[in-house]
């Protein structure tokens, strides 16, 4: 192990520096760590207390750098800037301008002739003039940028960015655990021996957060069981809104409708829900959820504010993989689930096609080959 620590010391082009190693990030981490002999240094942690992988678990895991916090959303990673010192010729960074090392880390990689590759969401659509001022001086001192979606390439295109320096890298979870899962499901009563009736099934999964609009998805419940549409609704994780979405179900008398699942890690039982739901509902921003829900066969209902979306918006195609609704209008939303099922004819053919988005863009093995096209001398 020692000599071929000391072989990958000698040979090592690459370095990543990322403002935290998050546990969904773990399978595309060791692919990195595997296939491109990168080393790693990872931030300590997040202010909104982010699950982190094991850092340990990466043969090229280096150093945790400190995330120190500045005012409001701005911080420095304290050991980022001797990383410049050390024989890297490549840097796969976190892609945040509030950020400030980063800056620093653009900068001196410009001048000292080293190729860096910020790993961003880019442009959202709803900048400002002064934010897009900024983001275009902090991008443009960069030698290829790697980003979330085909909305933010498009975005930045026309505020005069060169297509070639942008890719589309996207997103991923653990992509080879949940296709071995996925190739042994099968159908279950997990619904129907737990609400006692055989209405359709929604499903959320991950936390109940402000942003996330729960109070409209249950609005929407009650305007639906008051016209004589009855659905079931499980959500699977915690958060600080819960306990007010309790209460709000029991006042507009979803109670027996809507099972508060808490928090799971478990892959198995997490498969079981989202394989036998009828339909993934996040009346907020997607994020994560699209990938978690289309990997077991569920389409996604969300919103159509797409500045205001997580760049995994991109993962529903309307109609087929899912849907959207008018962002922040609960009729709407209400007029969504109903009409998805009024037209839904085939089950199992949107079951496949929400497989193939994810099997054919959104996970590690394509963000590996990317990266394998664009970092090289």
């Amino acid at each position: 192990m020692q000599d071929f620590n000391i072989e990958r010391m000698i040979a090592q082009k690459i370095c990543c520096i990322f403002n935290f190693g998050s546990i969904y990030r773990t399978a595309i981490f060791k692919l990195m760590d595997q296939e491109l002999g990168c080393d790693f240094y990872l931030g300590d942690a997040l202010p909104n207390n982010v699950k982190a992988m094991d850092y340990s678990s990466l043969v090229g895991f280096r150093k945790k750098l400190k995330n120190i916090w500045l005012f409001r959303d701005l911080y420095w990673q304290k050991g980022s800037i001797g990383i410049l010192f050390k024989p890297y010729k490549h840097i796969i960074m976190e892609g945040e301008p509030r950020c400030l090392s980063s800056w620093v880390v653009l900068i001196l990689a410009k001048i000292m002739g080293k190729k860096t590759y910020p790993w961003t969401h880019g442009w959202y659509g709803r900048e400002s003039k002064s934010k897009k001022i900024l983001k275009k001086c902090f991008f443009s001192l960069s030698h290829h940028i790697f980003l979330y979606g085909d909305y933010a390439r498009e975005l930045m295109i026309k505020e005069g960015f060169a297509a070639d320096k942008l890719s589309c890298i996207y997103n991923s979870l653990d992509y080879d655990n949940q296709v071995a899962i996925r190739n042994g499901l099968k159908s279950t009563n997990i619904y129907s021996d737990h609400f006692k009736n055989n209405d359709h099934n929604l499903v959320f999964i991950g936390r109940l957060t402000e942003e996330k609009r729960f109070d409209l998805l249950l609005s929407a419940l009650s305007i639906l069981k008051d016209k004589g549409r009855n659905f079931n609704l499980t959500l699977i994780g915690d958060g600080d809104k819960k306990e007010e979405l309790i209460e709000m179900a029991k006042n507009l008398g979803l109670k027996d409708h809507v099972w508060f699942f808490g928090a799971s890690y478990d892959e198995n039982k997490n498969s079981e829900f989202l394989y036998n739901a009828d339909l993934c509902v996040s009346p907020g921003n997607i994020g994560l959820t699209a990938m978690h829900a289309l990997i077991f066969g569920t389409p996604v209902i969300t919103h159509n504010n797409f500045p205001y979306q997580g760049p995994e918006f991109e993962s529903v195609e309307d109609g087929v993989t899912g849907s959207f609704f008018e962002y922040e209008n609960v009729d709407s939303l209400a007029d969504s689930i109903k009409n998805w099922f009024d037209k839904l004819s085939d089950r199992e053919m949107v079951r496949k096609k929400c497989y193939e988005v994810i099997d054919s863009k959104y996970n590690p093995h394509c963000q590996i080959n990317l990266m394998k096209e664009i970092v090289h001398d």
